[in-house]
């Protein structure tokens, strides 16, 4: 058989570069060859085996940007050389409570690429179809791969949370997810105003397109955020409930904090103005591969772009860790075939 290389994690906390099998597409899927993969905090969840169920060994990866290679039986609507993506979404039933509703992100079943099933640090990776994203020809892959998990979730979210244009918008933090962030809220006509910690954050915000920055380490965020009339919406992307907490003060009427950032500490509430107010609290999970296809148009249409960093795959685990350190700037991409 045609042999690739992958990078495993075949034991808890370790990235290996191995060479496997080119995997074969079986009925209902189709083979990707993997042009680019971003790197994803999310991806620690397979390092680290977070849920007992993972099985080992296994290729982490769930932004992923490539072309069909082969098909398996039964598929008829993609086509080999087309071009596809696969994100966090990696798969639905189609028959629990919420697949019947049409909300197939929620679903009970749902399958995880790169958790679920071998992701994309590989150069080959097969995926099913209900979890395939067309991309568009204006995208290159490696710009498209970070949209696809960071990017859906950003603007999935956005959309999704009330605001409408000429909100203000606050984005917390300025990172992975923050930088996308402040870019779609902008695009989207919202007056966006960037809170992150220190002063060296501001150029970037500015140059994003931000149209007020706020360092959370000299000035109260939610009274500052108070002073401009209160946020519709505070996009909470840092992974502190501390940082998170600080910022609710600063919501208006019917202002809501919508949560991308997991923290496993508890948010400290003062649930009167949130009643008087009708303020809340949201998570939002990601998105079904339709909403990933609006990510990309919407990016393609703006010029949306994340800011990447790419490496081979034999690079990965670098990678991996440079991403975990905090020391990317913005996402790290792997490049299978480099």
């Amino acid at each position: 058989m045609a042999k690739m290389h992958a990078v495993q994690v075949r034991k808890s906390g370790a990235l290996d570069l191995v060479q496997l099998d080119v995997p074969e597409p079986r009925a209902g899927q189709v083979r990707i060859r993997v042009d680019a993969c971003g790197v994803c905090h999310s991806d620690s969840l397979t390092v680290n085996r977070a849920f007992p169920w993972i099985q080992l060994p296994r290729t982490p990866g769930h932004e992923v940007a490539g072309a069909i290679d082969a098909v398996g039986a039964g598929v008829d609507s993609w086509k080999v050389g087309q071009r596809v993506g696969v994100g966090w979404h990696g798969g639905h039933c189609g028959h629990c409570d919420s697949c019947r509703k049409g909300d197939f992100v929620t679903c009970r079943n749902q399958q995880i690429c790169g958790i679920s099933y071998d992701g994309g640090y590989a150069q080959y990776m097969v995926a099913p179809v209900e979890a395939l994203v067309s991309i568009p020809a204006e995208l290159a892959a490696a710009d498209a791969g970070p949209l696809l998990c960071a990017g859906i979730t950003v603007f999935n979210s956005l959309r999704n949370a009330g605001a409408r244009p000429g909100d203000l918008v606050a984005v917390l933090g300025i990172g992975g997810l923050g930088h996308l962030g402040v870019q779609f809220a902008v695009k989207m006509g919202y007056r966006t105003v960037a809170l992150a910690r220190g002063r060296d954050k501001e150029a970037l915000a500015k140059q994003l397109g931000a149209h007020l920055y706020i360092d959370t380490t000299e000035r109260d965020p939610a009274a500052e955020l108070a002073k401009l009339g209160g946020a519709r919406v505070v996009l909470a992307t840092v992974t502190s409930s501390k940082a998170m907490s600080a910022v609710m003060g600063g919501l208006g009427v019917d202002g809501k904090l919508v949560i991308l950032g997991a923290d496993m500490e508890p948010l400290s509430l003062n649930t009167v103005p949130m009643i008087m107010a009708r303020q809340s609290v949201q998570g939002w999970p990601s998105g079904a591969p339709h909403d990933s296809e609006d990510t990309l148009a919407f990016s393609v249409l703006t010029g949306v772009r994340a800011m990447i960093e790419t490496v081979p795959l034999a690079q990965a685990p670098q990678a991996y860790e440079r991403m975990m350190s905090g020391k990317a700037r913005f996402r790290m991409v792997v490049l299978p075939h480099a």
